[in-house]
């Protein structure tokens, strides 16, 4: 009969038990280390942190001889910062880790109460850049000590290890869009009401695929920064979500979702896979700056239908849409600003307006707009 136990040890014994090979990280199926300095930082923050960590699965033989299942990364991590001189990086968020340290006076030595108990004080220390042996005392005791859990599957041979092995890692890891949308749990919530809105199930043109992938929410998240936000674009989603995370607002995403339900009633079936996985975010910014200029929103839909016909490859100032971003990369801010740039020239054309002519803002617009930098990003767009 097939049994399991849980054992519980401390992050010193359980490291030992890896050098001294009672616990073993090289089965023959076992994948190699392929961790990143930034998960290892993250690992030994949740570590200083008392942060929760899920169980190792182990597999063990009838000789008591540890095989470990699932956790390899994270043993194979938290052994080179303990015992192979690793250094967080700079690149590491919220650095500073608190703890508490014996209170000392001038001579060092330990204070005591009146009661002659130690008095103990609270303390932080930056490990940016940090070794192991470079963390106080107190941290490298608190790393020492955090209680490593295991789940031990008993009677094992190496077949049984290798089919556990493929049990506990037959599972998709986050991608990058998901990993980002990590960073702006302020706004997640409007973020996937925005996402179930019509728009995004019939009017726009995204795979299945790139839904369950999160390009859906990439295209929120770059729709925002580029709408309110373009003077401080970011090019990584991530650095994207982190921007937003503290200097967006619930109005934006608010405005995002007035705008999302007009389009919904002009987005026809041809003009639908304009707004896609690569170029969405451009044209739903250029609708926000549309709905400034008092229009009918049908002609904003009768410029899509050009633009995609015709308008497309129409050359303003030498360069048409398509050939924008021909020699660099689409996310480089001088070619979003250059896109929409020939855009909003082209739009304004079609319309029949002075493209620099500026449309009348409530002051409610004006401070929205003027404290996040779409006014400085219009100027810098031509």
């Amino acid at each position: 009969m097939k049994k399991i136990r849980k054992q519980t040890y401390t992050m010193d014994m359980y490291l030992n038990k890896v050098h001294d090979l009672d616990i073993r990280n090289d089965s023959d199926v076992q994948r190699q280390f392929v961790w990143s300095n930034e998960q290892i930082n993250e690992l030994v923050k949740t570590v200083l942190s008392d942060d929760y960590i899920p169980p190792i699965i182990l597999g063990e033989e009838d000789n008591s001889q540890l095989w470990i299942v699932d956790g390899g990364q994270r043993t194979a991590a938290l052994n080179k910062f303990r015992y192979y001189n690793h250094k967080i990086t700079s690149a590491i968020e919220d650095s500073i880790i608190p703890y508490k340290t014996k209170a000392r006076d001038k001579n060092g030595e330990v204070l005591s109460d009146t009661d002659g108990n130690i008095v103990w004080e609270n303390a932080t220390f930056d490990i940016k850049n940090k070794t192991y042996d470079k963390l106080p005392v107190e941290l490298r005791k608190k790393f020492d000590e955090y209680q490593m859990e295991t789940i031990i599957h008993e009677h094992c041979d190496m077949h049984r290890i290798s089919q556990l092995i493929k049990r506990y890692n037959n599972h998709t890891a986050m991608n990058t869009n998901q990993k980002a949308f990590t960073y702006i749990d302020r706004f997640a919530r409007e973020i996937r009401e925005i996402l179930d809105t019509r728009f995004f199930l019939d009017c726009s043109d995204y795979k299945e695929k790139e839904k369950v992938k999160g390009v859906g929410e990439r295209v929120v998240i770059e729709t925002i920064m580029c709408t309110y936000h373009l003077a401080d674009w970011k090019r990584r989603t991530k650095e994207i979500c982190s921007y937003l995370n503290q200097h967006s607002s619930k109005a934006e995403f608010d405005k995002l979702a007035e705008n999302l339900h007009r389009l919904e009633c002009i987005v026809t079936a041809d003009i639908k896979d304009i707004f896609n996985a690569k170029e969405s975010f451009l044209f739903l910014t250029l609708f926000d700056r549309f709905t400034r200029l008092g229009v009918s929103d049908v002609k904003f839909a009768a410029f899509l239908g050009e633009f995609k016909t015709r308008l497309r490859k129409k050359k303003m100032a030498g360069q048409c849409f398509d050939e924008i971003d021909k020699d660099k990369g689409t996310k480089d801010k001088a070619v979003i600003l250059s896109k929409l740039s020939l855009l909003e020239a082209l739009m304004m054309e079609f319309l029949g307006f002075d493209r620099h002519e500026k449309p009348s803002f409530s002051d409610e617009e004006i401070f929205i707009h003027c404290t996040n930098g779409w006014d400085r990003a219009r100027k810098s767009a031509g």
